[in-house]
């Protein structure tokens, strides 16, 4: 049940100890961005994401807040589940190791280790990082703490353990056997250095704490919570049913997305855990770099985390996605700046993707009667732009497999540009009174460009991809119509901007006020449609503390002397269209209660009124 068109590719479960923060939002943007690929490409298409939920980090961080641990998974899962649906990511599935389905395939995996002789146990007693969830031998720490500068912990305690030190051998010639299992080739050479420097038991169990998935038949034993969470891969598709259709159809064409710092656990551990159980590795496991901010290494304590929420209520879901793709090779550390993603959006959105299309398709609009241009016979110059879009597929076929993001966005961009170059050289706006037949080919072939550019740039740019797509009335996308030309005469409706462009400066607290704003604003309009009412943001005012319901009213708002809430005032309303008077306004529930969501939302500083409360 195997072939070519199934995909199956996951990222890491996230670990539950605090916020999403943009390491998270790009991992799973790398997904989705291949995910949405792989869809084009009319694959069958199997995407997880989800959250790491047990072990003693987040047993602490649960003590830490006052909280059970069971009500603390379930709040900050929430969080990576909002950051996923702000992203308009397209996963599947969203696993989480509290699930019973993924306790019952993490203790089925562990019975069959068992039962082929693989775990035995024993005692530890070592170094352990709480952080990084991970044991390290004495050689390994560096001024006494874990390669990744976590502080350890010298552990002593029962534990069952896996024999890992018997894999090392298997594991080399699994690798040497497949070559593109860990991808980039960097990760891969560091992987096999490691393995050859031989391999120890691996304690797989922990007795001195209890949030976890329990040893079967051992309760006073919780899995090593690395044994648990990497399970995942295999509890989506729905072990332990191995002869499940999912399974069958997935698993063989399984990718696993990781950073860099997680890449042991799922290269070595892994493997070995899968080969021991009578299980197939996956397919391909692809390391990604860090990100450094303005140069800096991203860190609580040094307060330079960035939020992807912010990043994404400030400038747009497409600018954020966009940006983290192009900036920098996949596999390779990378530095955000401001400054920089400005500056990428300015030049490769605004000025040349978004100025094509706009001045493309308005001049359309306004000269061709609002209807795909008629061609006349093609010269060289409209055929060689042609042939550069149609070249585009096979190009970025080869990137996507190599998980070449940046690349696959500058071939794309290398026919926008030429595509701004033919405009500028072809000139039609002069040909309307000269030689109409001349400006409605050049018009068409431009338009066909857009529209095969358009269909490419989906999987990285999914919104204004979707926007351009439907100013050419386009309503098949995927590559099987790559071929299919525009056809002429065809009604096209009045375009609009795709990529406005910013102007001015900004700074990290700006995004955090800009954003915050943005927020209230979403929560506004949510709140307002909740009661049957349309509001946009660009109805409501948030500095100014006025509401605008189009042809209703408009509304502006004061604190009482109390600073109460509850005694927010109504200090001006002023009823909008010549039918409206103030005594019916006031008459109207749905708008009281919408005006009143909106004087609330504006004072509360935490949380937002839901419908019980309001």
């Amino acid at each position: 049940m195997t072939n070519e068109k199934n995909f199956y590719i996951t990222t890491p479960i996230y670990y539950v100890n605090d916020a999403p923060h943009i390491g998270h939002a790009y991992t799973t943007l790398a997904c989705d961005t291949m995910a949405r690929y792989k869809r084009l490409m009319d694959y069958d298409v199997k995407f997880a994401t989800g959250t790491d939920e047990h072990g003693q980090k987040v047993e602490k961080a649960a003590a830490a807040a006052g909280m059970d641990p069971k009500d603390f998974v379930d709040k900050v899962s929430q969080t990576f589940r909002h950051l996923a649906v702000e992203m308009q990511i397209t996963n599947d599935d969203f696993i989480r190791t509290t699930e019973p389905r993924h306790i019952k395939a993490a203790q089925q995996l562990w019975v069959e280790l068992i039962n082929r002789g693989e775990i035995y146990l024993g005692s530890y007693a070592g170094w352990y990082s709480v952080r990084d969830e991970a044991f390290y031998a004495e050689s390994e720490l560096i001024d006494g703490k874990a390669p990744t500068g976590a502080p350890v912990e010298w552990v002593e305690e029962p534990s069952y353990f896996f024999k890992l030190s018997a894999w090392g051998d298997k594991l080399l010639e699994f690798y040497e056997k497949h070559p593109d299992f860990i991808q980039p080739e960097s990760r891969r050479n560091e992987v096999i250095s490691f393995v050859k420097s031989g391999l120890r038991d691996l304690s797989i169990s922990r007795a001195s704490f209890k949030w976890g998935v329990p040893v079967p038949n051992d309760p006073d034993h919780v899995m090593y919570v690395w044994l648990d969470a990497l399970t995942n891969y295999l509890t989506v598709l729905g072990y332990p049913d191995a002869n499940s259709d999912d399974f069958k159809k997935f698993w063989p064409e399984s990718v696993h997305v990781v950073g860099k710092d997680i890449l042991r656990f799922h290269t070595v551990y892994w493997p070995a855990f899968l080969m021991a159980a009578g299980l197939t590795p996956p397919k391909k496991i692809f390391a990604h770099g860090w990100w450094t901010n303005e140069g800096v290494k991203i860190s609580k304590s040094l307060g330079n985390t960035i939020d992807p929420i912010e990043l994404i209520n400030t400038f747009g879901v497409d600018a954020v996605r966009y940006f983290l793709l192009r900036e920098v090779s996949f596999g390779q550390d990378g530095d955000f700046s401001l400054s920089g993603l400005i500056n990428r959006y300015n030049s490769d959105l605004a000025n040349s993707y978004g100025n094509l299309v706009q001045r493309v398709l308005s001049f359309i609009y306004k000269q061709c009667d609002g209807k795909v241009p008629q061609p006349a016979e093609y010269t060289a110059e409209d055929k060689d732009l042609l042939i550069e879009a149609d070249a585009l597929p096979e190009i970025l076929e080869q990137n996507m497999e190599n998980f070449s993001f940046h690349k696959y966005a500058e071939h794309i961009w290398q026919v926008i540009f030429k595509a701004n170059q033919y405009v500028d050289m072809q000139k039609p706006w002069g040909l309307k009174a000269t030689d109409p037949k001349r400006m409605q080919t050049i018009l068409y072939i431009l338009a066909e460009t857009i529209r095969k550019i358009a269909i490419l740039t989906q999987p990285i740019l999914p919104i204004a991809s979707e926007k351009i797509l439907d100013q050419l009335a386009m309503t098949k996308r995927g590559l099987d119509v790559f071929n299919q030309a525009l056809q002429p005469g065809t009604p096209l409706p009045e375009p609009k901007g795709v990529f406005p462009r910013f102007i001015g400066s900004i700074t990290m607290e700006n995004v955090r006020e800009l954003s915050k704003n943005m927020a209230k604003t979403k929560s506004i309009i949510e709140m307002v449609a909740k009661r049957g009412l349309t509001c946009t943001e660009h109805q409501i005012d948030i500095k100014q503390r006025k509401v605008t319901l189009d042809g209703i009213l408009e509304a502006t708002f004061y604190p009482s002397i109390t600073q109460n809430i509850n005694d927010l005032q109504i200090s001006n309303v002023r009823p909008l269209g010549v039918d409206n008077c103030l005594d019916e306004v006031r008459e109207q529930p749905l708008i009281e209660d919408a005006i009143y969501l909106f004087a609330k939302a504006l004072e509360r500083s935490e949380g937002w009124p839901s419908e019980d409360n309001s």
